[in-house]
């Protein structure tokens, strides 16, 4: 009978004691190590896209128990005493709140799908349009270009005058070729030269603009080939988010009362 109550009291007294070993990691020369920072670091780990496999799980018990001797290694020669540990402690505790802050707001104020249809919306309509594959060529005066318009006609080739004397050397190299884009890409003075030539179709005089003289050939047109809403609609929504938080700290600077 006695063994069976020394048994039982020996159980009761295990329940007692097992929540508080299961609130600890660890015990470092009689200081706890609570077992709430194993999940703080786990969650550290899980943002920088690695996986909590078992053995990193074991490396963070590890290094939290190794952290623990540190630091009371550090106290012990007084170094949180010092005003540098002070200073230093104080601005990770405001980056941790402020964090926190901006991280609690976008929880709160979520992208919406209406919000992202709206900026692609947007963006069709400034984007929208004909695309032009267009060429030129780029000389210093007037009756070079004028020369090189009379040698087109005469059957010279537009790549190879480009080659050799276009003063663009990102175009130049290529015969002149500028690739799909916009109108809108091209200065006002070449561009209203540019969109009234059809398929095919040059300069009959040359074109002036702040870089020179321009001889122009329309490769071909087609209306702006644009994303689709969902090939875009991540950045779209990082691109609202980022303005939204930007407003909500232009706002809390506002309303700061600074002297």
């Amino acid at each position: 009978m006695k063994k069976q109550m020394l048994s039982a009291a020996t159980a009761v007294l295990a329940l007692m004691a097992a929540p508080a070993f299961a609130q600890n990691l660890a015990v470092v020369n009689g200081k706890p190590v609570p077992s709430s920072r194993v999940e703080v670091l786990k969650q550290q780990v899980e943002r920088s896209g690695r996986p909590v496999t078992p053995e990193v799980l074991a490396q963070i018990k590890e290094e939290l128990v190794a952290r623990e001797i540190f630091m009371q290694e550090a106290k012990k020669r007084g170094l949180d005493a010092t005003e540098d540990y002070k200073n230093q402690l104080e601005l990770a505790r405001q980056t941790i709140l402020i964090r926190d802050l901006f991280a609690d707001f976008q929880k709160k104020n979520p992208v919406t799908d209406a919000e992202i249809q709206g900026e692609y919306d947007k963006f069709v309509a400034a984007n929208g349009g004909k695309e032009y594959r267009a060429r030129h060529i780029l000389v210093e005066k007037e009756d070079e270009a004028k020369a090189l318009i009379a040698d087109i006609k005469k059957g010279a080739k537009f790549e190879d005058l480009a080659k050799k004397m276009s003063k663009d050397p990102g175009s130049g190299a290529n015969g002149g070729d500028l690739d799909w884009a916009a109108a809108g890409s091209y200065v006002p003075e070449f561009s209203g030269a540019m969109v009234k030539l059809g398929k095919g179709e040059m300069t009959e005089t040359p074109v002036k603009s702040q870089f020179g003289f321009h001889v122009i050939r329309v490769d071909d047109v087609r209306e702006a080939q644009l994303p689709k809403l969902e090939e875009v609609k991540p950045q779209i929504a990082q691109q609202l988010q980022q303005q939204k938080l930007s407003g909500y700290q232009d706002s809390l600077r506002s309303k700061a009362k600074i002297q």
